[in-house]
C-alpha cells in the first residue's frame, strides 16, 4: 500500500486523532500478507474502539474505498460482504 491515500481531499474533515490511527494502520498494512488484510481491517476497528474513536458511515465508506484500493479482488469481495452484513445488522428489523 502506498501513501497516496493521505492526499485524498475528503480526509480534510477528519480529526487528527483518526488520521493518526489510519496512518499507523497504513504502515502496518505495508507489512501484512495480502491473505491477512481482512484481519487487519477488523483489528483497526478494535483499536479505534479501545481509543474511544468511532467512524461515521461516510468516513467508514471513504476509508474502505481508500484502504482497499490495492487489495486483490478476493479480499475486496470479503470487505463488500462485511459492509453488507453490517448494514443489515444496523438497520431496524
Amino acid at each position: 500500500m502506498d501513501d497516496t491515500w493521505k492526499k485524498d481531499p475528503r480526509l480534510a474533515s477528519m480529526s487528527q486523532e483518526k488520521l493518526e490511527l489510519l496512518t499507523n494502520f497504513s504502515e502496518r498494512l505495508k507489512q501484512t500478507d495480502k491473505s491477512s488484510l481482512m484481519d487487519a481491517f477488523l483489528s483497526i476497528n478494535r483499536e479505534a474502539q479501545q481509543k474511544g474513536l468511532s467512524f461515521n458511515d461516510r468516513e467508514t465508506a471513504l476509508l474502505v474505498n481508500i484502504l482497499s484500493a490495492h487489495m486483490p479482488p478476493s479480499e475486496k469481495k470479503k470487505i463488500n460482504l462485511l459492509k453488507m452484513l453490517s448494514k443489515k445488522l444496523a438497520s431496524p428489523h
